[in-house]
């Protein structure tokens, strides 16, 4: 147990022998409902309060916090009961809040131009640490109510299906978020797809595409190497069948490398027959990919030639550049790196 929210209600029940079962359910609720703290809960007895402080667990510390966008996003490295280190970002939209999520501490996806691969894997994360995050970010948009939870941050969701599952029902349930409010991303793990596919709660799927062409989604994203471009349709389609969701495809446009009009016809060639829509994302800047993204003119030219074949397509707005909070550049820094760019940023 590395967070109070990986404990069911039977499983408080068992932690507080001797108490009535109505204690139980007042503490889930108070985490869960009110997303309040052990001393936060006046509706228990002190002694009850004390008691529940010495039990479970702390959860994690925040080790920096730091703001972009005019205060509309916000992004945390917390640290773990281990002492690892993961990120999570709030997003507040004109209708809306959305928190990108954290699966894991690293990643093990080995992605060429995203941070967190650059960085290796530590280990997944439990259910109750993916879901504290959503907490912490919702304590913090208050009064505002966090209404999307995108797991799009650090580390493959679906590679850590074990917990993900679990937390998928913890936000849909005692949480309240709707399933069409939570978005799974994955770079095509066919194993983690197939659970999703046969899980009753139908969340979106996002699929970190980048490359219609084998050769070239081999360099970008190594377990393709595993399930190839037609493996991976294969279980899509099987996907959006069984779910009757739309489909996403995300794609980082890299100038020279998948922006061309080549690379227009082989994505509109793929997600035709799927009928995906296409959310393109002018690539952020990481240090290991020394790359640049396609330029402005030419973001809106490939939106244009998709929608010319029969693609749908947007243009994502790129939130927390700035504080490397945007897509692919969660890195996980070491503490001693957060707190030295913490008081780079306060004396600025």
């Amino acid at each position: 147990m590395r967070s109070a929210y990986d404990l069911e209600l039977a499983d408080l029940a068992e932690l507080l022998p001797g108490e009535p079962a109505f204690r139980s359910r007042q503490v889930f609720d108070g985490l869960h409902g009110g997303l309040k703290r052990v001393d936060e809960m006046t509706n228990l007895p002190a002694a009850l309060r004390a008691r529940l402080a010495e039990v479970l667990p702390a959860g994690p510390t925040v080790v920096s916090e730091q703001s972009a966008d005019q205060g509309r996003t916000v992004k945390w490295a917390l640290e773990l009961d281990d002492g690892a280190l993961v990120e999570t970002v709030l997003m507040h939209y004109d209708r809306r809040s959305t928190v990108c999520v954290s699966t894991q501490a690293g990643c093990a996806m080995g992605c060429s131009f995203c941070a967190t691969g650059q960085a290796g894997f530590t280990r997944h994360l439990t259910t109750g640490e993916i879901v504290e995050q959503v907490v912490v970010a919702a304590r913090t948009a208050a009064p505002r109510r966090v209404s999307n939870i995108v797991f799009m941050g650090m580390g493959e969701p679906l590679a850590n299906w074990k917990h993900l599952g679990p937390a998928l029902h913890r936000l849909n349930g005692p949480m309240g978020l709707g399933a069409r409010r939570l978005t799974v991303s994955t770079v095509g793990h066919v194993p983690g797809i197939r659970s999703l596919t046969a899980e009753p709660l139908a969340v979106n799927l996002a699929v970190s595409l980048h490359s219609a062409d084998d050769r070239r989604r081999d360099e970008l994203i190594p377990l393709n190497r595993r399930y190839p471009l037609g493996v991976l349709a294969d279980v899509l389609a099987e996907y959006v069948e069984t779910t009757h969701r739309r489909l996403s495809f995300e794609w980082a446009l890299i100038d020279g490398v998948n922006d061309t009009d080549r690379d227009l016809d082989e994505l509109a060639a793929y997600a035709r027959p799927l009928a995906a829509h296409v959310n393109l994302i002018p690539l952020n800047p990481t240090p290991g990919f020394l790359v640049r993204g396609s330029s402005p003119r030419r973001v809106a030219e490939f939106a244009r030639g998709l929608t010319d074949r029969g693609v749908t397509a947007t243009v994502r707005i790129t939130r927390g550049q700035e504080i490397d909070a945007a897509c692919g550049q969660l890195a996980g820094r070491t503490k001693v790196e957060l707190r030295a760019k913490g008081a780079q940023d306060a004396d600025t």
